[in-house]
């Protein structure tokens, strides 16, 4: 699937035949060049090859097919929440969580020339961290696939009204001045990334802490998800995150997408799953990689 401007196409192209020499050490990530997830890529696997992908299902197909090893997915910010559907999409993908990365990000906003500007791309992500500082300026925010392929929109653009939020690479790549820097409303802005690949790669017993993530489907009766957690409480496992979502159109019962500190093997958590099992439906392991940073 293709739908880059044409400016940042033929950057794709080119890491795309870069990457088929060596896919055994190719990351696949979703957007253009310069786009956070790329950076993210870069600093988790700087020596090697960053393929660009449309969209996420993109990215993964890369890893399905054997084109990349392993491919990192952006999952949920600290301002603005859930980025990616990992819960639908990697069920479906058959690949598994091998890794987690942070990235820090702090949105530029770039032009070709100096203003004053009416309209800013980006993706909703970046729009929705970017809020109050567009409208404090009176730019209107309009969506687009991803930040770096906004940056690229611009570049290609003879409006001079037109503005891109993303980052200071996306600026670079495509040759666009940064009018203003650290434009995100809150200091903590951060992004969580998943990497994933096509085999599971559990870290050692007696590792650093390692997180674990799951999905699950309660049984459809009274207290069935407090029962199923309760596990988690007597033995002493920390959830870190416990999220809900709907599948299928059917509001009959949740499905729950949850993060721990453990793994399966260990005793612990072995005790809390066989509770978490009893009152649920199915349970399935998403992956079980070492804690990129610490949970307090």
């Amino acid at each position: 699937m293709q739908s880059y401007p044409q400016i940042a196409r033929l950057m794709v192209d080119t890491m795309a035949r870069t990457a088929a020499d060596a896919p055994e050490c190719t990351i696949a990530f979703q957007g253009a060049p310069g786009a956070y997830s790329h950076i993210a890529a870069r600093e988790f696997a700087p020596d090697w090859h960053p393929l660009p992908c449309y969209s996420f299902e993109d990215a993964m197909d890369a890893v399905k097919d054997g084109r990349a090893a392993k491919a990192i997915i952006p999952i949920e910010n600290s301002q603005h929440g859930r980025v990616a559907d990992i819960h639908f999409l990697l069920p479906e993908s058959g690949l598994t969580i091998v890794a987690e990365h942070f990235l820090p990000v702090h949105h530029c906003l770039l032009a070709k020339g100096e203003g004053p500007f009416r309209s800013a791309v980006s993706h909703p992500q970046a729009l929705g961290q970017t809020r109050h500082y567009l409208r404090a300026h009176g730019i209107q925010p309009t969506t687009y696939a991803d930040t770096a392929g906004a940056a690229a929109f611009v570049a290609e653009s003879d409006d001079p009204s037109l503005c891109a939020v993303a980052s200071r690479l996306a600026g670079e790549v495509f040759g666009l001045k940064v009018i203003a820097e650290g434009i995100e409303d809150a200091a903590h802005n951060m992004t969580r990334f998943v990497v994933l690949a096509a085999h599971r790669d559990d870290p050692l017993p007696g590792a650093d802490t390692v997180m674990t993530s799951m999905l699950f489907e309660v049984k459809n009766i009274p207290a069935a998800l407090f029962m199923a957690l309760s596990g988690f409480a007597t033995n002493g496992i920390n959830m870190t995150k416990l999220e809900s979502y709907i599948r299928g159109g059917s509001f009959a019962a949740a499905e729950f997408y949850a993060d721990i500190e453990g793994m399966p093997g260990d005793p612990a958590v072995d005790r809390a799953l066989e509770v978490l099992g009893h009152h649920s439906k199915w349970v399935r392991i998403l992956g079980s990689y070492p804690q990129a940073l610490p949970r307090v």
